[in-house]
């Protein structure tokens, strides 16, 4: 009865201490300008808390879900500069001041989503920072190279002089975080590695409502995903091309005019898509082709939740929820090459591959799981947290971590 009534508490939003004081929560996300991973996990947040308030620095309320839309949303000062709906990320060097420029006085809990910047906000004493950690940003640690090489030759001459300063922010920032929670043993790693901190590994919530895994197959590839350069959909239309075989490509970003330019007779770019349409591709295809090495990856679940295998990268993510043999395979390497082996491979073992047993798989990732997850950890950092502040000197303790860095 305790454990339900602390856990019916912290849903609601109340600490169930004396006079039930109303526990205010504050989600930090770096922005909210498309429903994509990152933005599920705040939508699942938002469900959990729905008296939270959601700081941001862009906000573009057309592309949030309703559940999203319900709750105060305060944008920081980046949402006025000019451009800055379309063209955010040039901002990226002034977001560690506007982040410290956010007033959080009055909140017992902030989360933040990181993947751009969103942990370095400056917390009051007393309340607890959990760090939902989707990776440690690409621009600065693991994709730094792959940007720069893929940039214009201005931003090329700029970036190492911008991203060296914006690395010791971040870093120095990681000090001020209570507790990391990690999307995936992938970017708990990464945690470790760059910031030198371990973090407790909850995986994303996947909505798995709406997918048919009875549907009738088709004789066409998916690929779903943003077109950006580290997800591989030139790889993916490269191979394809060489097969002659149909592959369909769901999905937006820059790489989206090149993408058009080298598709052959085969392959089918349709862009951005809604759900629903999303759905009936899932269902309809042969199998799911995924070439990222991806923090987490929410596009093989999905995939999965429909019964369709999935030939996937054997790097990152997708080593934490694809099963090789059982829900999919893997190529080992991110070359066209490999992945029309691997393709050959499935053709030959398709009819191995069940469909009710892939689905059953996926129900590990369901929002059920991260809602139940979630709330277990945070109850207990919660009554830690209100535990460690009455010995003396624990406060003391805690306010030297971020020394610490800078004097490194």
């Amino acid at each position: 009865q305790a454990a339900a009534t602390k856990l019916g508490c912290l849903l609601g939003g109340t600490i169930p201490k004396a006079g039930r004081k109303t526990m205010k929560v504050a989600i930090v996300h770096y922005w909210l300008v498309g429903m994509r991973g990152g933005e599920k996990v705040v939508e699942a947040l938002c469900e959990m808390f729905p008296s939270a308030d959601i700081y941001t620095h862009v906000y573009r309320p057309d592309r949030m879900s309703a559940t999203i839309r319900r709750h105060r949303i305060e944008t920081t000062f980046i949402a006025r500069l000019p451009f800055s709906r379309g063209h955010y990320q040039m901002y990226l060097p002034l977001m560690p001041v506007a982040l410290e420029q956010l007033d959080l006085s009055g909140y017992d809990l902030v989360i933040s989503s990181e993947s751009g910047p969103a942990k370095g906000v400056i917390t009051p004493p007393g309340s607890l920072h959990v760090c939902y950690c989707h990776t440690p940003m690409r621009y600065l640690w693991s994709g730094y190279h792959t940007y720069r090489q893929r940039s214009g030759r201005l931003t090329r001459t700029l970036m190492p002089a911008i991203m060296h300063q914006m690395r010791m922010w971040d870093l120095a920032s990681a000090a001020r975080v209570d507790h990391f929670i990690a999307n995936s043993h992938n970017v708990a790693d990464r945690i470790r590695k760059y910031y030198r901190r371990d973090a407790g590994v909850i995986y994303p919530p996947v909505d798995l409502q709406g997918y048919d895994a009875t549907a009738h197959r088709e004789d066409f590839y998916l690929y779903v995903g943003q077109l950006v350069p580290y997800k591989g959909a030139d790889i993916v239309v490269d191979a394809f091309n060489r097969m002659r075989k149909r592959l369909v490509i769901i999905g937006h970003g820059q790489d989206l005019p090149w993408l058009r330019r080298m598709c052959g007779p085969t392959v089918q770019l349709l862009g951005w898509q809604d759900d629903a349409v999303l759905r009936s591709y899932y269902a309809r295809c042969r199998a799911l082709v995924f070439a990222a090495d991806e923090d987490f990856g929410m596009v093989p679940v999905e995939a999965m939740s429909a019964g369709r295998p999935v030939i996937a990268l054997g790097r990152g993510g997708s080593c934490e929820t694809v099963i090789p043999g059982v829900t999919g395979l893997f190529f080992d390497e991110q070359s066209a090459e490999a992945l029309i082996a691997a393709i050959l491979q499935f053709e030959a073992m398709e009819r191995s591959f069940d469909s009710a047993r892939i689905a059953a798989h996926a129900t590990s990732f369901s929002k059920g799981v991260f809602r139940m997850r979630m709330t277990e950890t945070l109850g207990r950092w919660l009554d830690e947290q209100r535990q460690g502040s009455k010995r003396p000197g624990a406060r003391v303790r805690a306010a030297t971590a971020e020394d610490a860095v800078f004097a490194a």
